[in-house]
């Protein structure tokens, strides 16, 4: 059964994130930055002043002010949306795409994630100004959202909801658990199958409490794993500085040629870059996805845009720093025969990222045992993160009232992802995903005004707000 499965998903893969899914995400994300005028490059130090820089002010210096209603703290917001874009995608994600798209698909990540700034900006900007609350009065707002209420179109809305109801368990729980259980299977022989238990329990333990102690959770434990994961990064790519300019040249080569991994002989073509590429940045970013917003949407604010502004630096930090430094650590440390070692990929996902971290200066022992943990941790995150997006769309389709149920269901799919193979849960994701992008995006571009018209109303005077929400409750279901 479960070849069938991997066979269905494996032949849907590469028809969903064919050219026309990449016309559709480049061209869109190339309207999105026009109409915001590229915020990535134009508006890219107020970005990082008003979030990142901001976080290091006292309090009472702050120039983001914890104003506005919502059910948690906009560092919360973002730590959340992090916890599912900042680890196992990021990690072994970019690892997958070298992989399978050599590393020419390190560029086509580039180019994704800088559109996908103005793409999560727009969908974060977007679910915070149409969101509603439900009957308890905490937030519910996403994509469907505006695609309800914004584009005025629900059967869209109802779509994307059963989508990321469903993704959430491929892309958000499958996927992570299988990436965590391999990793520590590769580094220390530990059993699939007691891993994906043991996680599915301490999971269970977070997701039941719901939104709010899912942000307590993350909010210690994300800054906490990027540090280390940036730090350690920095410091392998600078003890083999002189394989730097290399690395580059094999990601530009790759980006723009047919010269594959093993001498332009027995290598992967450009399609395979742009698509792993394309596909993987998505995973890695989830710009376009819609699933971030979710988050964000919940973020105490008085202004649309001011939260946009963390979905932006969420993809810079995630896409143009992370993977760049993973990817970098990689190609300066592995030797390009063990990624392919003939026509086919060769170690990928997360056991090519700890065997990089093997190779390295601190050793099989520290480094490998550190990326294993780290992209463990990772995986424990990103699954709590994504239950809640899975949650909310459920929620917005049948009411509060089969949550639990759904919740619970989150655990034996982590058990079922921990033992799955890594071709066919990945496949699954990357089909699920583009269910859940396709409707996003159009509903992104029809909404581009209105992205327009709220950064205009926010950069007229950033200092002071002058915006009023309106508090929509969904009819009880």
């Amino acid at each position: 059964m479960a070849y069938y499965i991997e066979t269905i998903f494996r032949t849907i893969q590469p028809i969903v994130w064919g050219p026309p899914t990449w016309a559709i995400l480049l061209g869109i994300g190339l309207i999105l930055s026009i109409r915001t005028g590229f915020l990535q490059v134009t508006k890219f130090t107020h970005y990082l002043d008003r979030t990142l820089i901001d976080m290091f002010r006292k309090p009472e210096n702050r120039k983001n002010k914890l104003k506005g209603g919502g059910d948690i703290t906009p560092w919360q917001a973002v730590n959340t949306a992090f916890c599912a874009t900042m680890g196992v995608g990021t990690l072994a994600g970019t690892a997958t795409a070298i992989g399978f798209g050599g590393p020419g698909a390190v560029f086509w990540m580039w180019v994704v994630g800088f559109f996908g700034i103005a793409t999560k900006f727009s969908e974060v900007t977007l679910a915070v100004h149409f969101r509603g609350f439900n009957k308890k009065g905490e937030v519910l707002s996403g994509p469907f959202a505006y695609m309800e209420r914004g584009v005025g179109f629900k059967p869209l809305a109802k779509f994307f909801a059963v989508a990321g109801a469903i993704a959430a368990f491929g892309i958000g729980n499958m996927v992570q658990s299988n990436s965590a259980a391999f990793a520590l299977e590769f580094q220390w022989g530990l059993p699939r199958l007691w891993v994906g238990i043991v996680a599915a329990i301490l999971i269970g333990l977070v997701v039941i409490g719901g939104l709010k102690r899912i942000a307590k959770v993350v909010e210690k434990l994300i800054p906490a794993l990027a540090l280390t994961s940036i730090v350690a990064s920095i410091i392998i790519i600078l003890s083999n500085v002189t394989g730097v300019p290399y690395a580059f040249g094999l990601i530009f080569r790759g980006a723009f040629s047919s010269e594959g991994l093993v001498g332009g002989v027995l290598g992967v073509s450009i399609m395979y870059a742009i698509r792993f590429g394309l596909m993987r940045g998505i995973f890695s970013n989830e710009a376009g996805l819609g699933s971030a917003p979710i988050a964000y949407a919940a973020a105490k604010t008085d202004h649309p845009t001011k939260q946009g502004l963390w979905g932006a630096v969420e993809v810079f930090m995630d896409t143009h720093v992370m993977c760049t430094l993973i990817a970098l650590v990689i190609l300066v440390t592995v030797p390009l025969g063990v990624i392919a070692p003939g026509t086919a990929p060769g170690m990928t996902g997360s056991p090519l990222v700890i065997y990089a971290f093997s190779s390295s200066l601190f050793g099989p022992v520290f480094g490998g045992g550190l990326m294993t943990i780290l992209i463990a941790m990772f995986g424990f995150t990103t699954v709590i993160g994504w239950a809640f997006y899975g949650e909310k769309c459920f929620e917005y389709l049948f009411g509060l009232k089969p949550i639990l149920g759904y919740r619970l269901a989150m655990l034996p799919i982590c058990v079922f992802g921990a033992t799955g193979g890594v071709a066919a849960i990945w496949a699954i994701a990357d089909t699920l995903n583009a269910f859940m992008v396709v409707p996003n995006i159009i509903a992104l571009l029809l909404l581009s005004g209105t992205v327009k018209k709220l950064m205009n109303d926010y950069f007229k005077n950033p200092d002071k707000i002058d915006y009023t929400f309106e508090k929509i409750t969904p009819e009880s279901k």
